[in-house]
C-alpha cells in the first residue's frame, strides 16, 4: 500500500484525497480488507494503484515509476494505514471517514520514527473518538460482562459481537434471532441495541 500511495500521488500527480476515495471505492480495497491473499500475492503497490484508478475512472496510468532512494510521506501514510486496518479490522472507508488523508499526513512528523504499534494506538484513539460506543457495547459494559461472557450467554459468536461493537458489521441488519438472544442476555429490548 505504501508503494500504491507513493506512485499514485507522487508519480501520477493524483491528489491524495482523490486517490483515497478511488481506493476505498475499489474492489482492491474490499479484497485487502477481507485478507484475500490470492488477490495480493504477486502484486506490487503500483499494480494495485493502476487497477484502482482504472476501475473507478476508466483511465489507464502509464506513468513510469520514479526511482527513489528513500520513503516518501505518502508511502508512510499508505503503509501505516494498511497496518492499522489489519490491526483494527476496521474498514478503510471508516478509517478515512474518521481521519482524513490530510490529517493522516499530520501524524508523520511525530510518528514516522515511532513503532508502527504506537502509530496504531494513536490513530485508534482518533477513530474511537469519532465513533462513540455502540449501544451494544454501552449496554454490555453497564451489564458488567465481557464480550466472551456475552457470547457464551447468548450463543452469538464472539467474533460477531466484536464486529457489531467495532461497527464492522451493522447490528441493524442482524438476524432477529441473534438480536433477540443478545437483548435477552443483557436484559434489554431489541430496540435498545439498534443504532440510529
Amino acid at each position: 500500500m505504501g508503494d500504491a500511495f507513493d506512485y499514485a500521488i507522487n508519480d501520477c500527480k493524483i491528489d491524495g484525497t482523490e486517490f483515497v476515495k478511488m481506493f476505498v471505492a475499489s474492489t482492491a480495497c474490499k479484497k485487502i480488507e477481507n485478507g484475500e491473499a490470492s488477490y495480493i500475492s504477486g502484486k506490487s503497490g503500483i499494480e494495485i494503484a493502476i487497477g484502482c484508478v482504472y476501475e473507478i475512472t476508466g483511465k489507464e496510468l502509464s506513468v513510469e515509476p520514479s526511482e527513489k532512494s528513500s520513503r516518501s510521506v505518502q508511502y508512510w501514510c499508505g503503509w501505516a494505514v494498511c497496518y492499522y486496518q489489519w490491526w483494527s479490522s476496521r474498514r478503510y472507508a471508516d478509517i478515512f471517514k474518521a481521519v482524513s488523508y490530510k490529517n493522516m499526513l499530520e501524524f508523520y512528523p511525530t510518528l514516522h520514527e515511532a513503532s508502527v504499534e504506537k502509530f496504531a494506538s494513536v490513530l485508534d484513539e482518533k477513530v474511537r473518538a469519532f465513533y462513540p460506543e455502540t449501544n451494544l457495547k454501552r449496554i454490555r459494559t453497564a451489564y458488567g460482562c465481557s464480550q466472551r461472557e456475552l457470547a457464551e450467554m447468548s450463543g452469538v459468536s464472539l467474533r460477531c459481537i466484536q464486529m457489531y461493537e467495532q461497527r464492522n458489521k451493522d447490528i441493524n441488519k442482524a438476524q432477529s434471532d441473534s438480536l433477540y438472544r443478545l437483548a435477552k442476555s443483557l436484559g434489554c429490548s431489541m430496540e435498545d441495541l439498534i443504532e440510529e
